[in-house]
């Protein structure tokens, strides 16, 4: 037996046992603190989501109430390349044109990726969970706030 197969004496004497346990711990810890910040992240979203809801269907309500018509809705390839027909009736919230809320309420994000059967066809856009911000994250001055975009599409241009 050579001396670097020899043992080295008990388990965990030359102290790579030990650091082994802690490597584990520290994982563990960490995978923890990350399930926990990704829950918080998640519970944050769907409250800013249920409040959006509101201010959505007080919108949908106030434009029918004060005769605002919906009109037809069409979709953008990527890029703006493109415009494809869609099942939807609604109210644009952006000046591009590329989100927008149903009369169902729903709030759909109206670009899609070219087709040549999408514009024969049409497009379906399922609707999304609706943000507080529109755009946040994006290039500076993209972003706008629902409750802005919401009183643009009823004719608030004080808002």
């Amino acid at each position: 037996m050579s001396e670097r197969d020899a043992p080295s004496g008990p388990a965990g004497s030359d102290g790579a046992a030990g650091s082994d346990g802690a490597a584990a711990d520290w994982r563990s810890r960490r995978r923890e603190a990350a399930d926990a910040h990704e829950a918080a992240l998640r519970a944050r979203r769907q409250a800013e989501s249920a409040r959006a809801r509101e201010l959505i269907a007080r919108f949908v309500a106030d434009a029918r109430a004060r005769g605002v018509a919906p009109e037809p809705l069409h979709a953008q390839g990527y890029g703006g390349r493109g415009r494809y027909r869609t099942p939807l009736q609604g109210w644009y919230l952006r000046r591009d044109r590329t989100v927008a809320v149903g009369t169902d309420g729903g709030f759909y994000v109206l670009t899609v990726p070219p087709s040549l059967a999408a514009r024969l066809r049409g497009v379906r856009p399922e609707p999304q969970d609706p943000p507080l911000v529109i755009g946040a994250g994006g290039k500076d001055g993209e972003s706008l706030d629902l409750p802005v975009a919401l009183a643009r599409a009823l004719g608030d241009d004080a808002a």
